[in-house]
């Protein structure tokens, strides 16, 4: 019995064999195991490596397959070798203890496969029968090499039982109980066909590698599902402990009388209660895995010895309801088979059932991606996901296929297995050899079982289930998924499971819609002037951008823009282009990267539809990057025929974008000098046309960007006359006038050092890691260096336009080249080789300092913009 769904926590558990799905979590340091395997608890760590052959040695999981595991088995069985024969002695306690986890799990799981009343009365015998064949099954299998664990334990899923309930109460209203074969006969056929729907299902999806999917569903619902499964078993107690049906049992004022206020009922539940709740006393202060097998064997014994002595007849109890009337109880394990007949079954009445088949379906494979990382974990094993589903689904099919009930591995039962020495697929077949001796005894001996011990087995299950859903989540969740766990087992508990499970998912789409509205969908909002392109330009024309770049306001966005997320945007837009915010600061570029923008709805793409008509009316244009035309951001915008529209410009990157409206505003300046050719040479894209031309002329904004220019370029576009400052004098100029004044007659030693280089288009200057072997003074041309990262870290990228220096850190420093850099546009460039430096520092030495201490003050600047660039990439 175990636990399907426990995760990794911060505290340790102690799994028993009466809990499948998990029960609450102990602060305790203990290695040991309780008798629960919480959902929500920690999966130890450090413990001994297991791997496929079953030695507790750190090796890597084995690859052989099912005939060389069995192939294997049998060359040692018949060589006699010791291995084999060590193996077998030192799996007997396992064995032992898997055994009586079976026999525990069979009875109180097994006994309420069917419903207790009505023409499914007296199945109890005939449900422990396909409990021990379906656990058969899965531990052949598993045990044959299909699981990577070698000590795997396999029975029947457990939660199935309300389902099972559910289906079999709905094909008897569907036929009539007045055709009680046809009732049973349909009911078996339904009860296989999950078992091969739920088998086809785990095989797909391990097939098909698709096992972490699971991971996706709310964890939050299915903990609301358990919870509703706890309510469920602890109902069922109370009917198994009464002896009535599951139809009888209502919630209102007369059950509530029935079981508590009537003594021969109270006096029929009330010990298998206390019982439950004094295991849980007992395992609360004293951790050890026996506790919980030991515990159940001591209470039929303690009732026997009660009988014996007090000299009561068993058939006197049997009739009051304390022993178990199995009725044919002489009837072999496989009389479940005589239950099936396909020329009685009502087919319509099967059909009925598939929204509670695929409701089962759904909730069974939410199990074994959960359960296997979390057994892995705790076994300290490495192990495949999606092989252990196509195990899951081979032993579900074969499971369907015999006629029997679904099954899947159980995290606690193995988890026992292995610390008492089951860690060998020998001990698997063992304990599928023990488990074929109880099918065939058959179920007499059920007769002889007190019902107060099965009773107090479900409730052990049920309490703990509830607890671990409301108590032990109390502080784990929101407030809303809290509510959602409750509601789903209110509702799982007053309508039916397939509505819980239908309502938690509704719930959870409406808690998700308004949380995700909530979060914030705007992650940076500020001016241009803050983060500049990587595009290295003269002093200048970096003063000029920095102040009018005022006018371009940047927006970046996050996650999913949908009709929930996309109102904060559009509101923050708007409240940029009210009255009050254009007169303080007026727009010229709205720049809105979508880099980490997961997707667009159809209601944000029109909300960004309406954001540019309100651009245009101001004539702001909408810069958009992040997103290629073709990705799913791209056509969910493109759909609507928002790239497509005036105003917008689209770019892949944010460093493109920023560059583009950098070479605008320089064009603008250029262009209101009247000026017919530009005289800079801008990289990126080449535009001859400025957008909204008018914003730039005539608008309010011209003063600021006029004022700017005034301010910064014309100082530095009125140099000397070509025919008495020759070049290289104008480029350093142009490179270093912002800095300091450069007087051509203190400067002119420098000009014999340098050479003029002209170099071709596609060229390459030096590659990273190259020792350097000089600095480059840009004179035409554009440069473009390259900055490659260990990965994942994206490479930047960097242009020098004319007025710009290139390498000159790594030729100051001496240490290797940071960057490729290639010639992006046919360029002269004006070189100071390292040899050339050195010579100059030798000749004039006050000269060298001047020079080094200008280079030093623009690699400065350059490198604050690249670290800034860098820094806000993402």
């Amino acid at each position: 019995m175990g636990a399907p769904l426990p995760i990794i926590e911060e505290s340790q558990s102690r799994p028993s064999s009466g809990e499948r799905i998990g029960t609450q979590s102990h602060d305790s340091e203990n290695d040991s195991l309780d008798e629960s395997a919480p959902l929500l608890s920690d999966l130890e760590a450090n413990r001994r490596t297991y791997h496929t052959n079953g030695n507790s040695r750190p090796e890597p999981v084995s690859k052989r397959d099912t005939k060389g595991v069995v192939r294997d088995v049998t060359l040692r069985v018949a060589s006699g070798s010791r291995p084999l024969i060590r193996d077998v002695l030192r799996s007997i306690p396992a064995v032992i203890l898997g055994t009586l986890l079976n026999i525990l799990d069979g009875i109180s799981y097994g006994m309420i496969i069917f419903p207790a009343a009505g023409v499914f009365s007296g199945l109890g015998g005939v449900g422990v029968s396909m409990f021990f064949v379906t656990a058969i099954i899965t531990q052949l299998i598993y045990s044959a090499g299909a699981s990577g664990f070698a000590g795997a334990n396999g029975s029947m899923m457990i939660e199935v039982v309300p389902f099972f309930h559910l289906i079999a109460n709905q094909i008897a209203e569907e036929v009539g109980e007045d055709n009680p074969h046809a009732v049973l006969a349909t009911t078996m056929v339904a009860f296989a066909f999950s078992s091969i729907l739920t088998g086809a299902t785990f095989f797909l999806l391990g097939a098909l590698r698709l096992g972490s999917l699971i991971g996706f569903f709310p964890r939050h619902i299915l903990v609301g599902c358990i919870g509703g499964v706890g309510v469920f078993l602890v109902i069922t107690g109370l009917t198994v402990s009464t002896r009535i049906s599951d139809d009888e049992f209502t919630l209102s004022l007369e059950t509530f009388k029935f079981f508590v206020l009537n003594l021969h009922n109270l006096v029929m539940w009330l010990p298998a209660f206390l019982l439950a709740v004094l295991l849980r006393v007992i395992t609360h202060k004293w951790e050890h895995q026996l506790i919980f097998p030991i515990y159940f064997c001591i209470i039929p014994a303690i009732f026997y010895i009660v009988i014996a002595a007090a000299h009561i007849d068993l058939g006197n109890l049997r009739e009051a309801g304390w022993l178990f009337d199995m009725g044919s109880s002489s009837e072999p394990w496989y009389h479940f088979y005589k239950l099936f007949d396909f020329g009685a079954t009502n087919w319509s009445a099967f059909w009925a059932t598939m929204p509670t088949q695929f409701a089962l379906l759904f909730f069974n494979i939410l199990h074994p991606p959960l359960n296997v990382p979390a057994l892995a974990v705790s076994l300290n094993h490495d192990v495949d996901t999606d092989k252990e589903l196509v195990a899951h689904g081979y032993s579900n099919l074969l499971a369907g296929l015999i006629g029997t009930v679904p099954n899947y591995l159980v995290y606690v039962n193995t988890l026992l297995f292995y610390r008492v020495g089951g860690d060998t697929r020998v001990a698997g077949f063992m304990l599928a050899g023990a488990t074929t001796i109880l099918l065939l005894a058959g179920t007499g001996p059920i007769a002889y079982i007190p019902v107060m011990v099965v009773g107090a087995l479900i409730f052990v299950l049920g309490i703990d289930l509830v607890k671990e859903a409301l108590w032990d989540t109390r502080h784990r969740v929101s407030t809303s998924e809290y509510i959602t766990i409750a509601s789903i087992m209110i509702c799982m508990t007053v309508w039916d499971f397939v509505t819980g499970v239908l309502f938690g998912i509704v719930v959870s789409c409406i808690f998700f819609v308004v949380q995700s509205s909530q979060r914030r969908s705007i992650r940076a909002l500020h001016t241009g002037d803050s983060v500049m392109s990587t595009v290295r330009r003269p002093g200048a024309h970096r003063a000029y951008l920095r102040d009018v770049s005022k006018q371009t306001t940047i927006v970046r966005l996050q996650g999913f823009m949908f009709f929930g997320t996309i109102t904060h945007v559009e509101d923050a837009i708007r409240a940029l282009l009210d009255e009050h915010s254009w007169r303080r600061n007026p727009i010229r570029f709205l720049v809105l990267d979508l880099a980490l923008v997961a997707g667009v709805d159809m209601s944000a793409a029109e909300a960004f539809v309406r954001v540019q008509r309100l651009l245009v009316g101001k004539k702001v244009v909408l810069v958009l990057c992040g997103f290629t035309v073709d990705s799913p951001v791209g056509r969910a915008l493109g759909n609507v025929g928002l790239l497509e529209m005036d105003g917008v410009e689209l770019f892949e990157t944010f460093s493109d974008a920023v560059e583009w409206t950098e070479n605008t505003y320089l064009r603008a300046w250029f262009r209101a000098q009247k000026t017919e050719t530009l005289p800079v040479s801008l990289p990126g894209r080449q535009d001859d046309v400025i957008p909204f031309p008018g914003s730039v002329v005539d608008s309010p904004r011209r003063a600021a960007l006029l004022d700017a220019g005034w301010r910064t370029i014309a100082r530095d576009h009125s140099p000397p006359d070509p025919q008495d400052a020759p070049e290289p004098f104008n480029t350093l100029v142009r490179a270093f006038s912002s800095y300091e004044p450069i007087d051509r007659d203190t400067y002119a030693p420098l000009i014999p050092y340098l050479k003029r280089m002209p170099v071709p288009e596609g060229t390459i200057l030096w590659k990273q890691g190259d020792v350097p072997d000089g600095l480059y003074i840009v004179e035409s041309g554009i440069l473009r260096a390259t900055y490659t990262f260990a990965d994942p870290t994206p490479p930047m990228v960097e242009s020098m336009v004319p007025g710009t220096i290139a390498g000159e850190l790594s030729a100051l420093s001496g240490l290797e080249r940071n960057a490729t850099c290639v010639v992006e546009r046919a360029a002269v460039v004006w070189k100071l080789g390292l040899e050339d430096l050195a010579k100059l520092e030798d000749d004039h030495p006050e000269l060298a300092r001047a020079f080094t201490r200008l280079v030093l003050k623009v690699a400065k600047l350059d490198y604050d913009i690249l670290i800034t660039a860098l820094a806000t990439r993402q």
